[in-house]
């Protein structure tokens, strides 16, 4: 990671998982939680695929572009999770991310 002149990191880690809450709750008014996962219904091979929920649950419709960008973020922001399953973003408990089995848990 460059350096500034001072030394420190051009982009310190401490809020980096903090920012994207920020920046899709702004890029997707209304949105509570982002299901993200590699497996699009629409395509054969893994493909960036977003669900977006609102505070009642009711899914958010989202524009092609805007569903990729906020699943890329996500994806570059936790690259150690397993894609192979999909993950819950919860807008209101960032940076935290839980895959599908513990947010089902969680409802029970």
């Amino acid at each position: 990671m460059p350096a500034m002149p001072s030394g420190t990191p051009a982009c310190p880690d401490t809020g980096r998982r903090h920012r994207p809450a920020a920046q899709l709750a702004d890029m997707i008014p209304g949105a509570a939680t982002i299901r993200v996962s590699l497996s699009d219904p629409k395509h054969l091979w893994p493909h960036p695929h977003t669900v977006v929920k609102d505070e009642r649950g009711e899914t958010v419709g989202l524009g092609r572009t805007t569903s990729r960008v906020a699943a890329r973020w996500i994806l570059r922001v936790w690259p150690d999770a397993d894609w192979t399953r999909s993950h819950i973003f919860d807008l209101a408990q960032a940076p935290h991310i839980c895959s599908d089995l513990i947010a089902a848990d969680r409802g029970r």
